[in-house]
């Protein structure tokens, strides 16, 4: 009953608005599956969970990807086209998918270590380590990291997909992970959140121009081959 009162209401002064309910549980343990998470999570259709490893490596906001979700995905897609990010949807979904293949791969690399995998698996690990680092962790204390705007974090996101599309089909030419590793724009991506204020969106235009011309080079290596 103490959810159903969130809503879009009418108040007494007859004007119109919603009510917007959060939850906070501290299951003991941080054991998700105990009674009175899963009776929240019954009614709620969107979960924040903290990860406690998330925080001791020193990961903010410690927000768990795997634990963590949302219903409301197909509800506030018209307001990102709105925003003139009508390919939100489909990012949000491909980069969400690596993240699934990543935990299945990590389990592969606990039993017989990373050695084990072609590159091009290690590239999804490569990836999601870039996405984790450069776009899903942040710093409050940073002067250009503590915000970001919508227009920011799309070209962010579409970024780190484009490394992936681009170093995928080079992987596929022969290009080894530690070629791809070298490229100096693979750091500049790395360092984007820090580096490249709201003001200054142009700059992830240009870093992506510059993926692109280095992975053509660098393709092109092999190409020849």
């Amino acid at each position: 009953e103490f959810y159903e009162r969130a809503g879009y209401i009418t108040t007494l002064g007859q004007q119109e608005g919603s009510v917007s309910i959060i939850g906070a549980v501290s299951p003991p343990g941080g054991d998700f599956s105990e009674p009175v998470t899963q009776h929240t999570k019954r009614f709620v259709r969107c979960f924040w969970g903290l990860d406690r490893a998330l925080a001791s490596a020193r990961h903010y906001p410690a927000i768990s990807w795997l634990d963590s979700y949302s219903e409301y995905v197909s509800e506030v897609a018209p307001w990102w086209e709105t925003q003139g990010e009508s390919s939100w949807v489909e990012s949000r979904a491909e980069i969400m998918e690596l993240l699934q293949r990543e935990v299945r791969l990590q389990q592969i690399v606990k039993l017989v270590g990373p050695d084990a995998l072609p590159d091009s698996q290690n590239f999804i690990l490569e990836v999601c380590s870039l996405f984790k680092t450069a776009f899903l962790q942040q710093n409050a204390f940073d002067d250009i990291d503590r915000y970001s705007t919508v227009g920011k974090q799309i070209r962010m996101l579409q970024l780190i997909l484009s490394y992936w599309h681009l170093g995928s089909e080079a992987i596929s030419k022969g290009v080894t992970m530690v070629k791809l590793r070298r490229m100096k724009v693979v750091q500049e991506i790395a360092r984007m959140r820090f580096s490249v204020s709201n003001e200054n969106l142009e700059e992830l235009d240009r870093i992506a121009l510059r993926l692109e011309r280095s992975m053509s080079q660098l393709g092109g290596i092999y190409d020849e081959r």
